[in-house]
C-alpha cells in the first residue's frame, strides 16, 4: 500500500502543531502495533529518508542493561516503512523481503535510527534500504539493509 504524498502532507501538517510529531508517530505505529512498544517518534520524514528516535528505558533493555537489538530492529523497520510509504511511486507496491544487520557497538543511550533509499531504485524488483542506529554520541550501534520487494499494483 502506498500513501505517498498523503503521508508526507500529514507529517508536515502534524509537525507544525504542538506535540504533532509525537501524535503522528503514535498513529503511524498503529499500522504495526509492535512499533508502539518502543515509544518511537518520527523526527524527520522526506522521500527516501526517515529518522526515528526512541528512549532507552527498562522496557527496551536486555539482561546487561543496554538497548536490546530487537527493539532497535523494530525502530529500523518503522523507519523503513515510513520511508517506503512516503517514497514509492503510486503505481507500485512494496513488501519487506528480509533484514540483515550487524551489531557494531553497545547501545547504552537513547537511540536514533535512519533509513535511506535511492530514488532511482523505485522500480519492480529488489530494493535495498540502508538502515543505521546511533547512540547519543553518534556511534553506530547497528547497521544493515532491509530488502524490499517492489512490484506493480494489479490492475483493478
Amino acid at each position: 500500500m502506498s500513501q505517498g504524498n498523503y503521508l508526507l502532507d500529514l507529517y508536515s501538517k502534524a509537525g507544525k502543531m504542538p506535540l504533532g510529531k509525537k501524535v503522528f508517530s503514535m498513529f503511524f505505529a498503529r499500522k504495526a502495533p509492535y512499533f508502539a512498544t518502543i515509544s518511537p517518534v518520527v523526527t524527520e520524514l522526506r522521500p527516501n529518508f526517515c529518522e526515528v528516535q526512541f528512549p532507552k528505558r527498562r522496557g527496551v533493555e536486555n539482561h546487561i542493561g543496554t538497548v536490546h537489538v530487537i527493539a532497535i530492529c523494530n525502530a529500523l523497520e518503522m523507519a523503513m516503512g515510513a520511508l517506503a510509504e512516503a517514497s514509492i511511486p503510486k503505481h507500485l507496491r512494496w513488501i519487506p523481503k528480509g533484514m540483515q544487520v550487524n551489531y557494531t557497538a553497545k547501545a547504552t543511550t537513547d537511540i536514533r535510527v535512519t533509513a535511506e533509499a535511492n530514488a532511482e531504485d523505485w522500480k519492480p524488483g529488489d530494493l535495498p534500504v540502508t538502515v543505521k542506529a546511533f547512540r547519543d554520541d553518534g556511534t553506530v550501534v547497528v547497521e544493515g539493509t532491509i530488502m524490499l520487494y517492489v512490484s506493480e499494483k494489479p490492475a483493478k
